[in-house]
Order: structure tokens, then sequence, then C-alpha cells
């Protein structure tokens, strides 16, 4: 039995990373095709049908590409930091709840691969650590411009990691709990946070979107100042890796919404596709319910990237230290006082 439990974990993890990875690799064509609508011009449409291919042929293409090593002392935590970027943008999936349950051979499967109880912290734990892959990076590259624009990524991620974790503060108090699978189970049928939580929301919304270093939060790779900001001094696959990491960082960021704020995989009449589809269907209707979720997100955040132009840095901090982090706080209090009326 343990060993039926054990090879069924593995598969859902190996699922869960090829599925992060295969959205993240698409999210580059999505991103291109999207600039071309918003531009109105056509975007890639050579490799494959559609352009279908274009992300693998960019993959062979950063495969092909020569590998650059700056004059640095540095060497390992200049190879160390786009992996590390890398790995925490994938390990956060582990704990997402992608569906309810699915009933296979007679054994009901969990659709996650660690539910663990304390899910959130591990997340922001995660979140916390993926800081040092561009810090060190930045530092290792021995490039001024890389390492201001990783100290500004760092001074970023921190300040708006702050109002970030508030905002959840609020929804852990309505769940009382802080795994991410009751936390799901909570918002059944229409039963979802966003109702609940507005203003939690739109905090956790702009908040992702400075996570992820998106426009209007991308003062890290301007152009202008800094020439490709961090990752200037690489090149290949490891610059491949810390582009990579922020198109899964943004999917991640995409379901984390989603589960958190909009039900994840519930949808209106859920219960009665159950009673009269049977659970299965009803869980993989589910299933598809949230990647249209993650999908919209995704689009949001390309969306906002070819419509608004950047903050200046100084604005970029102000909002999220003297509006974002009061605004949170005011949050939790208004929370705290309903949920006491309310006993």
């Amino acid at each position: 039995m343990e060993e039926a439990i054990i090879i069924e974990k593995s598969v859902i993890i190996v699922a869960v990373f090829a599925i992060t990875m295969l959205f993240a690799m698409y999210c580059t064509l999505a991103e291109r095709k999207i600039a071309a609508w918003i531009q109105d011009r056509r975007g890639p449409n050579r490799a494959g049908p559609g352009g279908m291919l274009q992300p693998l042929a960019d993959g062979l293409k950063l495969f092909a590409k020569e590998e650059f090593m700056p004059n640095t002392p540095n060497t390992f935590l200049f190879v160390l930091g786009p992996f590390i970027s890398m790995t925490m943008a994938l390990m956060t999936s582990a704990v997402i709840p992608w569906g309810d349950t699915l009933e296979i051979a007679g054994r009901k499967v969990i659709l996650q691969a660690a539910d663990i109880n304390v899910a959130m912290l591990y997340v922001f734990a995660v979140l916390s650590v993926s800081v040092y892959g561009i810090m060190i990076g930045g530092w290792a590259s021995n490039n001024k411009y890389s390492l201001i624009s990783a100290m500004r990524v760092a001074s970023q991620m921190i300040s708006y990691e702050i109002a970030m974790g508030l905002s959840i503060v609020a929804i852990l108090m309505m769940h009382s709990s802080m795994s991410l699978r009751e936390i799901a189970a909570g918002q059944h049928e229409m039963h979802w946070n966003i109702f609940y939580q507005p203003l939690g929301f739109f905090i956790f919304l702009i908040c992702s979107f400075a996570e992820t270093n998106r426009t209007p939060f991308d003062l890290a790779e301007c152009e202008q100042e800094l020439i490709g900001g961090y990752h200037t001094e690489y090149s290949s696959m490891r610059m491949g890796f810390f582009l990579f990491a922020e198109y899964a960082a943004m999917f991640i960021s995409s379901t984390l919404l989603a589960v958190l704020y909009l039900g994840a995989y519930n949808y209106p009449g859920m219960t009665w596709a159950a009673e009269n589809w049977g659970e299965n269907t009803a869980n993989i209707i589910g299933i598809a319910v949230l990647f249209i979720k993650i999908c919209f997100f995704i689009f949001l955040y390309m969306w906002v990237r070819w419509t608004i132009p950047r903050f200046r840095y100084d604005q970029l901090m102000n909002l999220g230290w003297k509006t974002l982090i009061p605004l949170a706080i005011l949050n939790i209090v208004v929370t705290a006082v309903v949920l006491l009326l309310n006993r």
C-alpha cells in the first residue's frame, strides 16, 4: 500500500512539473501572439501550424547559442543563480490542489502533489528564497548594471511580499486553515473568496505583478537604464532559465489567484453535475474550469504589459509601503470585526 502511494505521488509530481513547464513554454508564444493582436500586426506564424512550434524553435536556439562567461571571480555563484530561480519557480506547484479527487482503478486519487497543512507558509518561504537566485546572479555577473538591477529586484520583491502576505491573512482568518486544499474546498459552488475579500484580491493581484517583475513593475529590466538587468551577462540556456522562471512564476501566481480568490476547481452547478453525471465527470470539469481561470489571469498579465507604461522607482516603492500595506492591514481589521460580529 505504501509503495502504491509513493508511486501515485511520484506520478502526480512529475505530471505537475510537466504541466507547469509546458504552460511556461507556451506562455512565451501567447505573449508574442497577444502583443501582435494588441499592436495590430502578425505574431510568430512560421514554425509549425500557426506558429505552434515556435517555443521549441526558441528552445533549440538557446541550446545552440554560445555560452559566455564574464570575467568574474564568482563562477560558481554565476552558474547557481539561474538554477535557484528555475527551481524555486517550479517548487511552488507542489502544494497546489489542481482538482478535487478522481477515482482511478477503484482508488481515490487526490489531485495534489503534497497536501500539507501549512501550504501558505511553504509558498511564501519558496517565494522569499527565489529572490536569492536573482540577487546572486546579478552580483556574480561582475557588472554594475546587473548589480543595480538585482538590488532593485530584492527591494521590490521584499516590499511587495509584505503586502501580499498581509492580504492572505484575512483569508486564513475566514477559513481557519493554511491548507490550500481546505481553502479551495471552502469555496464550493459559488462561495468564492473574491466576493468576501475584493480588497484582498486587488492587493494580491497588484503584488503578484511586482513579484513576477512584470510591467508596470519591470524596473529591474528597463533597457533605457540597465541594459538587460540582472541577466545582462547571461547567454544561452542560463539566460533561458531566468526567462523561463519568469513565465513559470507567472503561471504559478495565476494559479494561486484562481485557488485563493476564484474558487479553484469549484464552479456553479458542481453538486448537480456530481449527482447527475458522476463525481469523476464533475471533477474533470472542475480541472478544466481551474485552467480556464488560470488562462484568464495569464491573459491579464500580458494585456497589462502591452498597455500600461512602467512606474518610476519611487512610485513603485511608495505604492508598496504607503498604500498597499496600510490597505492590507485595514482589510485584516475589517475582516476581524465582521467575523466577531457574525459569531
